[in-house]
């Protein structure tokens, strides 16, 4: 069984408002090379534009700095970690990328899956309930979220079970993780919406959180 707990939250963010978009980019780890062609258009698309994401996130040097301080714990597999921290600085500065709610926004694509359930992966399938039930796109907002996804990992996938110490880098590094996340994420926003052809309709960063993050990093 694949993962329980990649980085969904962004990739569901970074397509759009086009809801086959956004499912083809949920699926995109179950569909390896030429399957996307058996799907319609805007899902394909979805597909594609996932495999793009991460390339964009996997080459990023933002992304390299961070998988530095993961790498004692998960060696080759700190990319992954670096996911899930993320979709974690996504979803607590959620209000700065969304008009929405994030309670409200993962409703929304709960309602895209369970409309769509039989053109899902069979592997997607067996988790739909699961993701569903425990809110876990909501749930990457807090530490507890964080540390079960990461056990679940462990359990269904070959990451290292250093969730402890995952934790404990988190914690420790906050700010620097943040800033990272804040430095990044505008980034591969632009960088989507060019190879996506779609705007993401977000809030304008304000005067104050721009200063916020300029001195952030300087620390």
């Amino acid at each position: 069984m694949q993962s329980l707990g990649m980085n969904y939250l962004s990739h569901i963010y970074l397509s759009g408002e086009s809801e086959e978009i956004k499912l083809g980019n949920f699926i995109g780890d179950f569909v390896k090379g030429q399957q996307f062609l058996k799907y319609p258009p805007d899902i394909a698309k979805g597909i594609l534009l996932h495999r793009q994401i991460d390339s964009f996130t996997d080459s990023h040097p933002v992304i390299r700095e961070c998988n530095v301080k993961l790498r004692p714990g998960f060696g080759k597999h700190s990319g992954i970690v670096i996911d899930i921290f993320m979709d974690h600085f996504l979803a607590v500065n959620w209000h700065h990328y969304s008009f929405e709610k994030l309670s409200f926004f993962s409703k929304r694509f709960h309602a895209v899956l369970l409309s769509n359930f039989f053109q899902l992966p069979a592997q997607v399938k067996m988790f739909i309930p699961f993701l569903i039930q425990n809110k876990r796109l909501q749930s990457y907002s807090s530490f507890e979220g964080i540390e079960k996804t990461l056990r679940i990992m462990v359990q269904h996938t070959s990451l290292p079970a250093e969730t402890e110490f995952a934790i404990k880098i988190l914690e420790d590094e906050y700010s620097f993780f943040n800033n990272a996340f804040h430095r990044f994420f505008p980034e591969i926003i632009h960088f989507i919406e060019i190879k996506g052809e779609f705007r993401i309709d977000r809030p304008k960063l304000t005067e104050g959180f721009q200063s916020d993050l300029h001195q952030g990093e300087e620390k």
